[in-house]
């Protein structure tokens, strides 16, 4: 029987499909590393060039038990964002703390959700949905944590406040913004994963942060852009990606889960998703997955785990491989995360600050 559906048919060549660099055992994980990292990051395309951040602080309080901070940064040519800064209310200004990026997910509320502003029915049912304050939270529990909107979302929403642009109707804009990113040699992961970089740079220059022990933590689409961030970013010591393991033919092309935020040209002819997430290693990183996540289904999320889990082996770093198998739906199980990050960034000696 003939086919006349091109779904079916990419369908059919992602099942088919074999990546040239999946790791297969036959040569050392050194080696493989070596010979796939620079490959996958070339998938990227262009950086856009860093520019000063000219922070501004637009306000402080106190929320919960942790001093919040909302600042205004910029984080390349042409664009600004807010950045949203969490601390223990009880740790002094001087006491430098390990600090953790907070990536928010495809939430109608960007980081805000994140860093548990909920003053508003709406803010709240996304975050008991998702188990989704991680940073504040993770600010309770010790760490200074940060979060900005990836483009197309909180801030950076083209309709919403203060953009009001309706020119896309209902159109995507994480695959609009992959057409004009690809057009100009850049993809939306490069651009967010620069703004990513320019938080941390500005928050690793604050009083309370120990530069060098940052982390970095995210939620679906906030783990796509926290694999990235942990990949590309050698400042960053561990990682917790909740809830995105599974195989692109299956969440990808087949339930189209998936957007132009999240992929980049040629990645799924190099790797599968277990392959970028072995790359890591071996960094230490912690990996959630819900039991009954309607995602990313509890089989493939561990089936891409037990990948992962052979390539952590092969690199000699097991034991820096944790799983957070939780009970929950799609979202952060919280289990594990403050001692894993409490294990490998608080053993890290504190550089101390130059007095200036």
């Amino acid at each position: 029987m003939r086919n006349f559906s091109p779904q079916k048919m990419f369908e059919h060549l992602a099942s088919k499909h074999r990546p040239s660099c999946t790791f297969d055992g036959k040569v050392g994980f050194s080696e493989w590393k070596a010979h796939t990292k620079p490959k996958v990051l070339a998938t990227l395309g262009a950086d856009p060039p860093a520019v000063p951040t000219d922070a501004e602080l637009l306000a402080e309080w106190a929320d919960d038990g942790v001093r919040k901070q909302r600042w205004l940064i910029n984080v390349q040519e042409m664009l600004a964002a807010t950045v949203l800064v969490a601390r223990p209310e009880s740790s002094p200004e001087t006491t430098r703390l390990p600090a953790i990026l907070c990536w928010h997910g495809h939430g109608s509320f960007g980081k805000e959700s994140v860093m548990k502003n909920d003053f508003s029915p709406e803010r709240r049912r996304e975050i008991e949905d998702h188990n989704y304050a991680y940073g504040h939270i993770m600010a309770k529990s010790g760490f200074v944590t940060y979060a900005i909107d990836w483009m197309g979302f909180g801030d950076h929403c083209e309709t919403g406040k203060p953009n009001w642009n309706s020119m896309a109707g209902s159109r995507d804009w994480c695959n609009l913004y992959y057409l004009h990113a690809t057009m100009l040699g850049m993809t939306p992961l490069s651009v967010n994963l620069a703004h990513g970089r320019q938080a941390t740079t500005f928050v690793a220059d604050l009083p309370f942060v120990d530069p060098d022990r940052i982390g970095v933590m995210g939620l679906s689409g906030g783990g796509t852009m926290t694999l990235w961030s942990a990949l590309t970013d050698e400042r960053i010591k561990a990682a917790e990606i909740i809830c995105y393991s599974a195989y692109w033919p299956l969440f990808g092309f087949r339930d189209i889960n998936y957007c132009g935020m999240q992929v980049a040209p040629g990645l799924f002819s190099l790797v599968h998703l277990h392959d970028l997430q072995g790359l890591l290693a071996p960094m230490p990183l912690l990996v959630d997955v819900g039991a009954n996540d309607s995602c990313f289904p509890v089989d493939e999320s561990l089936r891409c785990f037990r990948g992962l889990e052979r390539i952590y082996e092969a690199a000699g770093a097991r034991d820096r491989l944790e799983l957070d198998l939780h009970p929950g739906e799609h979202g952060w199980g919280g289990n594990r995360s403050a001692r894993f990050f409490r294990r490998h960034l608080s053993s890290i000696p504190v550089t101390p600050r130059a007095i200036v």
